[in-house]
């Protein structure tokens, strides 16, 4: 017996690949536009949050109540003939069943998120007995073979990670340019792997174990993407009691490694025993003991680690073991560390102010986040985008009027070449200084050798014409911020200077530039 008619089975077998697509990879469209066929709305080719109001795709609410009707005509097919449905059938009828139960409270989800409450997610969570209710009734179905009972506190707390790591991988990445989106990406991989399906099996079990490094300039948000994977991570909920272990707001726990002391450093991290050094009067629990299993320590400017705490750092990540200072008792680390930094580690291995042995325990996982820069280079667009953002959290009620004269400052007065070598946050500065004085006066950060290279090659004679205009191209992008001001400054076709440009010489650049701002004392 087939559970599906032939319409139904192409809208299951999409759906499917929905639920193990990562939502913010152009894959889901192509998907979604399988599914509903001629009922399909063409959007944006990207989910990205912007100021103004937002509201669901409308494919996301087909795609929910064809779910509806399709696990409604299947189960009638299942409850007449227990025993003849196809297993790969059934497979495709669980999906569905558990995408459309997603989507029916995917609702009560997000108030949980926005709720007022100093603990959201906290306490018992009223409509579980719902979930649980359905759950049974399309899944735990008596004589079925090869259909499994649903194991149904773990898909409850799965659909409220899922709605989580949707909600604040949007909100907190925000930009319709695809650096943006694949930022969004990378960060929904790092909560679930490229692996959906897997990670509903048994990766939410283990995937805090690994660490996350987030590298990137100043500026360019990797608190950000450290906050949404520890706000997304999976929390395990109890039926007995209709609540979740632990409120997703609870477990970031953030340490600036750049603005303490080695001493301070040790004592928030690892704790402290009485008497142990001078100050320490009472005893103290450190970070990595308060961080529960579903929490995440992040530390930020990890490569301003002191060399002594790399070691005893290294021993945490490899053992998972740690003592307080001047204690002897061995406690257990349980949660997952994220780290960032703008430094190059590689670099910094080879002068040997990095430990390679920690930077191979951090480096299972890596996002880099994109500047300012490839962000405008890819959508100009974008620079009005972020201003209304910075603007409606600065301004208050005026906050369109100030968003709109700041970008037309800046349009005018520092242009569409300007670098913004301090990233968004040199932004939010620049706004907030024509909001308070109308006027901003950036401050160039040094370009570390940006020329020198290539200057002394060409004193080498070690470059062909042909390098000799590949270099030029990409140093003149690089200084320029955009293909249309580098043909201008070249008198050169825009598509001729895109071509010419190397992304491996362009990598370096913004190395060295990074490296220069470090030098420099940018944090």
């Amino acid at each position: 017996m087939r559970l599906f008619s032939h319409e139904d089975l192409v809208f299951a077998q999409a759906l499917a690949h929905i639920a193990a697509t990562n939502p913010f990879l152009p894959e889901r469209i192509s998907y979604e536009r399988i599914a509903l066929n001629r009922e399909f709305v063409k959007g944006d080719p990207v989910w990205s949050f912007h100021p103004e109001l937002w509201s669901e795709p409308p494919n996301v609410g087909k795609l929910g109540r064809r779910a509806e009707e399709t696990a409604a005509r299947a189960r009638e097919r299942i409850l007449k003939d227990p025993e003849g449905a196809d297993r790969h059938d059934l497979e495709l009828y669980e999906e569905v069943v558990l995408y459309m139960i997603y989507h029916r409270n995917r609702g009560h989800f997000f108030d949980m998120i926005v709720s007022p409450s100093p603990r959201p997610g906290r306490g018992r969570v009223a409509f579980y007995e719902a979930f649980a209710s359905d759950a049974n009734r399309f899944l735990a179905i008596e004589g079925v073979r090869g259909l499994k009972r649903p194991d149904v506190p773990h898909l409850f707390a799965l659909s409220w990670q899922i709605r989580r790591a949707f909600h604040f991988v949007f909100t907190l990445i925000v930009g319709g340019s695809m650096p943006a989106a694949r930022l969004r990406a990378a960060v929904w991989q790092s909560v679930f792997s490229h692996d959906m399906l897997r990670y509903r099996r048994a990766l939410f079990a283990t995937m805090g174990e690994f660490s996350t490094l987030v590298t990137g300039a100043s500026g360019t948000g990797k608190e950000l993407v450290a906050r949404a994977i520890a706000w997304s991570r999976y929390i395990p909920f109890d039926p007995r009691s209709a609540a979740f272990q632990e409120g997703h707001t609870e477990s970031f726990h953030p340490l600036n490694l750049s603005a303490l002391s080695p001493t301070l450093i040790e004592s928030e991290l690892f704790g402290h025993r009485r008497g142990s050094f001078t100050g320490a009067v009472t005893d103290r629990t450190g970070w990595l003991e308060t961080c529960s299993e579903t929490g995440t320590v992040f530390l930020d400017e990890i490569g301003e680690l002191d060399a002594a705490l790399q070691v005893k750092l290294l021993r945490v990540l490899q053992d998972r073991v740690f003592h307080r200072i001047g204690d002897t008792e061995p406690r257990r680390f349980q949660g997952k560390v994220v780290a960032a930094t703008n430094r190059d580690l590689e670099r910094e291995m080879r002068t040997g102010r990095f430990r390679p042995d920690l930077y191979y325990r951090l480096c299972s996982d890596v996002i880099r986040t994109p500047t300012l820069r490839d962000i405008l280079a890819d959508d100009p667009s974008e620079l009005g985008t972020f201003i209304r953002l910075i603007a409606r959290r600065i301004g208050g009620a005026d906050a369109e009027a100030i968003a709109s004269e700041a970008e037309e400052w800046i349009r005018k007065i520092l242009g569409k070449a300007y670098a913004w070598p301090g990233n968004v946050r040199e932004l939010e500065q620049c706004v907030a200084n024509l909001m308070i004085r109308r006027e901003y006066q950036p401050v160039e950060a040094p370009s570390a050798g940006s020329g020198a290279g290539l200057a002394r090659r060409i004193d080498e004679g070690r470059l062909t014409a042909d390098d000799l205009l590949r270099h030029y191209c990409t140093l003149t992008y690089w200084r320029s911020g955009s293909y249309e001001e580098a043909a201008r400054r070249l008198g050169m076709d825009r598509r001729t200077v895109k071509a010419k440009v190397d992304a491996t010489l362009l990598e370096e650049l913004r190395k060295d530039s990074s490296a220069g701002r470090s030098t420099s004392g940018a944090t």
